[in-house]
């Protein structure tokens, strides 16, 4: 028997989601598809606007993420560059961040990084600096649709990755969602706040689905007792057998 209730991490492809067991009792998922699409055309506008960029960083217990992002701010500036952005924009896992801005302060952290104890460091494939005040300009398209969606509290627990807390209501709901666009996404303190509990309180199964164990990954890294009852979910092909040797 499961002693509470499981843990669900679902990966997906959608930049964010709204989660249900019963779509209709949240909101459509024809709706939802259409908001995605409006937020994913407003974020790459405001990518193509500026140079930018994520670099994610594994770092150590002395690791100066915070000084690093000014002084990569303050050599942006002697650059020319004008309201340089250089911010943490994806907290991990302990002493792993992901530092999102303008690509001249992302690649002059490369440069150096061991001034700042930066054990790893490796640019991302994506497009743009998100999860930061580069991504402002999406806000209101996205703030927009959101207002034309009647948004339902899930059925079930969810946390929103800007704070790390249930949603409390649909206004709740759309109101983070906005702020999620320029706010650094805290995978880490989502993880402290599902698992914690008292002494002695066993730890819910865990189940990830899709392709790709990362989040187990980091689910190790940021609590390894409740990894211990974590499961990934092969994913299979349509035409594919569960039955069948693979």
């Amino acid at each position: 028997p499961v002693p509470t209730s499981p843990a669900l991490f679902l990966r997906s492809g959608l930049p964010f989601s709204i989660t249900c067991p019963d779509f209709s009792k949240c909101t459509s998922l024809r709706v939802g598809l259409y908001a995605v699409k409006i937020r994913a055309e407003a974020m790459q506008e405001a990518s193509e606007a500026v140079p930018s960029g994520m670099l994610s960083v594994l770092g150590q217990r002395q690791s100066k993420f915070a000084f690093a992002c000014l002084e990569a701010q303050e050599h942006c500036r002697t650059r020319g560059i004008e309201n340089p952005v250089c911010e943490v924009s994806n907290y991990l896992f302990p002493d792993c961040r992901v530092i999102s801005g303008h690509l001249e302060a992302l690649q002059f952290l490369q440069k150096n990084s061991s001034k700042y104890h930066f054990r790893r460091t490796k640019m991302l494939p994506v497009s743009g600096g998100f999860h930061t005040s580069l991504m402002e300009p999406a806000v209101e398209p996205l703030a927009r649709v959101l207002k034309a969606i009647d948004v339902k509290k899930p059925l079930v627990s969810v946390h929103s990755n800007v704070d790390g807390n249930k949603y409390t209501h649909a206004r709740h709901i759309q109101k983070l969602l906005v702020r999620q666009l320029v706010s650094p996404v805290k995978w880490e303190q989502t993880m402290h706040a599902i698992y914690e509990r008292k002494k002695g309180t066993a730890f819910p199964q865990t189940f990830e689905v899709g392709p790709g164990k990362q989040l187990g990954t980091i689910l190790k890294s940021c609590n390894l007792q409740a990894w211990r009852s974590y499961s990934h979910v092969e994913v299979l092909e349509a035409d594919e057998d569960p039955e069948q040797p693979l």
